[in-house]
């Protein structure tokens, strides 16, 4: 079993920034690719970012390429989303999962998952 809690979403400014943060406990963290998926209202969950179990490998929705950069700190059992250039349409709850498949974890097919930070974003 792997527990996921993430924080760092709040409100932010159009253009603004933040960083979320996930932090994982339970099995060995860097067995598990890493994904950040968000989720707005009336829509389904999508996959945000994905970074691979050593974090050499890393893939972007097509939407946040070049704002967005996913990172993993192994011994630390932490993996980071930072969020640059914000824009009301990135405004959503932002989930944090863990797969130990990371073509799974591409397919928003998590293993285990956190409960979720708010992140708005005020035009």
């Amino acid at each position: 079993q792997v527990q996921l809690v993430e924080s760092g979403g709040g409100l932010v400014e159009t253009g603004g920034s933040l960083r979320l943060s996930c932090a994982a406990s339970g099995r060995t963290f860097s067995n598990y690719a890493m994904g950040w998926f968000r989720q707005a209202p009336g829509k389904e969950r999508e996959y945000v970012a994905v970074i691979s179990q050593s974090g050499g490998i890393r893939y972007y929705a097509d939407f946040v390429k070049g704002r967005f950069t996913i990172s993993r700190d192994n011994a630390k059992n932490m993996a980071y989303l930072q969020m640059n250039s914000l824009k009301p349409e990135d405004a959503a709850v932002y989930y944090c999962g863990a797969g130990g498949i990371y073509g799974n974890v591409l397919q928003n097919k998590c293993d285990y998952w956190g409960q979720g930070t708010q992140v708005t974003v005020s035009s």
